[in-house]
């Protein structure tokens, strides 16, 4: 009597686990075709991203003016169009989590013995991804949307000498100094926004887990005794997304409190303290 019923929950589910593993692997590989353009052709490796983002920085900072040079406007714009791919496809990417989600823990319901173990540990390891993905997302949507300052560790991964070295010497003098030049303010700005759209994002993500727990814990009360798998369901997830706010609501005070007193982490940055 189960066979029939179970055949398509289970070409649903490889179907799902086949879209998860062909999403994730987009995630990875395919954001630098996407993201590049006929004029640029993108950035063949990291390696490449980060020596042309150190020329144009040094090139930018001896400028003095606000707009970017054309150089380093091409990276600004080439980070952000990355990120922007890379959000996209973690959203995706989180939908059939969920809707995968939501078929294990169905059929964990509904089976006994190893199977229901089986499935058991199956959702264990998707609601893991999914909380992994809501964190890919948020944290591309802050790259998408400050890309120069989602740039800058960049600058000072694998040493910094030279004219670099000398270009941060100067940016630490001025941060220090509380003296800004053009480039510095673009800098500040950009650091600001960076960390206002962590913020907002996490503060989005806490309200809607802070609803989960809430519609948890009431299906949790509606559902019988007997069905006790169902409960033990509810109620984890009710715990889970209770608990996991908290440590975004710390990552939105952090990130708040950054936003309106830029200069000093700005500096510490710099100073290889971010």
């Amino acid at each position: 009597m189960h066979t029939p019923s179970a055949q398509p929950s289970g070409r649903l589910f490889a179907v799902l686990a086949t879209l998860v593993a062909v999403l994730a692997t987009a995630f990875v590989l395919a954001p630098h075709t996407l993201a590049a353009t006929r004029a640029t052709g993108g950035f063949s490796e990291v390696s490449t991203l980060r020596r042309t983002l150190r020329q144009a920085f040094a090139e930018y900072w001896s400028s003095g003016e606000r707009d970017p040079t054309p150089g380093l406007q091409t990276v600004i714009d080439y980070w952000s169009r990355y990120h922007l791919v890379k959000a996209a496809i973690a959203v995706i990417l989180l939908i059939v989590l969920i809707v995968l989600g939501v078929v294990v823990w169905k059929a964990f319901s509904r089976s006994g013995g190893l199977r229901a173990a089986a499935f058991a540990s199956a959702g264990v390891l998707v609601t893991m991804l999914a909380l992994s993905c809501v964190l890919l997302v948020v944290a591309n949507i802050q790259g998408a949307v400050a890309p120069f300052a989602s740039l800058l560790p960049m600058l000072a991964a694998g040493g910094s000498g030279g004219r670099l070295g000398d270009t941060l010497g100067q940016v630490r003098q001025r941060l220090a100094d509380s003296s800004t030049t053009g480039p510095l303010e673009v800098m500040i700005s950009d650091f600001v926004r960076y960390h206002a759209a962590m913020a907002v994002a996490g503060a989005v993500v806490v309200a809607v887990f802070a609803g989960l727990s809430v519609a948890s814990w009431r299906w949790l009360a509606r559902t019988p005794r007997s069905d006790r798998r169902t409960r033990r369901v509810l109620g984890s997830y009710g715990v889970l997304s209770a608990v996991f706010p908290l440590f975004m609501g710390v990552v939105v005070m952090a990130n708040t409190a950054t936003a309106m007193d830029p200069a000093p982490a700005l500096l510490a940055f710099f100073e290889g303290g971010w």
